[in-house]
């Protein structure tokens, strides 16, 4: 059995599920202390499953963030929900995100019947503490155990840090006696251009909100390590209409400019290198429908 500091290690996956914006990608960037998942107030930012890996004293826990899980109306959408209810089946640990101020929304409740038909237990992490008064969440918990199985109930804020620790020390306890399963520096398995087009997806999300359609997509068509370490990386913008791009380009270019400069910028500190970063954004009427942007995605186009 390999050994940290005379203790024997351990690894596994922990797959956190959940509503849109329940929190799971907050929780999965603050254990790794990098951001490996794009955060934004826009419901399903998370398109794929992302891994973030991190080590927790002897214990190397790799976080499996799956897309929201909702009800689907388009093809991307199941394809999204899929992929999440195929990484539930992946993990040795499998945890439920809930909101705490959203509260037993029927999205939630959607999502404990299929746990309860699967007769799969859970850890249910109550998200968003913070936003809500002990008096309320003391019921509230109670009303999701009594609805679901869960093995232990935590009650956090990923944001602010509260009771963080204490649900990252329990999966270190509970996930198996094992070698760790990447090199300790890693931070996730996703190659370096797709997550440098998911940074730029979410600024995207941030800068334009409600302006921008939610059937965007960013595919990284260049990135090139030059011989001074620096990158050139160049990400196509797909959206499905003419009036879109105008929205996303800006009066005289200036809207992509600031989008591409925030991204850049976020993408240096990440990488600790010089990012020579090129977007481009073109229209295709029905992209959504395309099998090859799903394959790049790892979604499965016929679900």
């Amino acid at each position: 059995m390999e050994q940290k500091n005379n203790l024997p290690t351990r690894c596994g996956f922990v797959t956190l599920i959940g509503a849109p914006n329940a929190g799971k990608s907050t929780i999965t960037n603050d254990f790794v202390g990098s951001k490996v998942s794009i955060v934004s107030p826009k419901a399903q930012t998370t398109r794929t499953m992302v891994k973030g890996i991190g080590i927790y004293e002897n214990t190397q826990i790799i976080f499996q963030d799956t897309p929201g899980i909702f009800k689907p109306k388009r093809r991307l959408d199941r394809s999204m929900v899929a992929s999440a209810w195929g990484g539930a089946k992946d993990g040795d640990i499998l945890v439920l995100v809930v909101d705490a101020k959203r509260g037993f929304d029927n999205e939630t409740r959607t999502i404990i019947d299929e746990l309860n038909k699967q007769k799969r237990e859970a850890v249910l992490v109550l998200n968003k503490v913070d936003m809500l008064s002990k008096e309320k969440l003391l019921p509230l918990s109670a009303e999701l155990n009594a609805y679901g199985h869960f093995t232990e109930t935590f009650m956090v804020s990923a944001t602010t840090g509260e009771n963080i620790d204490i649900f990252y020390k329990y999966l270190a306890d509970n996930l198996p006696l094992s070698p760790w399963y990447y090199p300790e520096e890693q931070m996730s398995d996703m190659p370096l251009k797709l997550l440098a087009a998911e940074v730029v997806r979410e600024k995207l999300f941030l800068m334009l909100q409600q302006e921008i359609p939610y059937s965007l997509t960013v595919e990284p068509e260049l990135w090139l390590r030059r011989d001074d370490n620096s990158v050139r990386a160049e990400m196509t913008i797909y959206v499905e209409r003419e009036g879109q791009k105008k929205i996303i380009v800006g009066q005289g270019g200036a809207m992509i400019k600031k989008i591409g400069e925030k991204a850049r910028h976020e993408l240096e500190n990440m990488l600790d290198c010089r990012i020579h970063l090129f977007l481009f954004v073109k229209v295709r009427e029905n992209w959504v429908n395309d099998p090859a942007r799903y394959s790049d995605w790892g979604l499965n186009y016929n679900a």
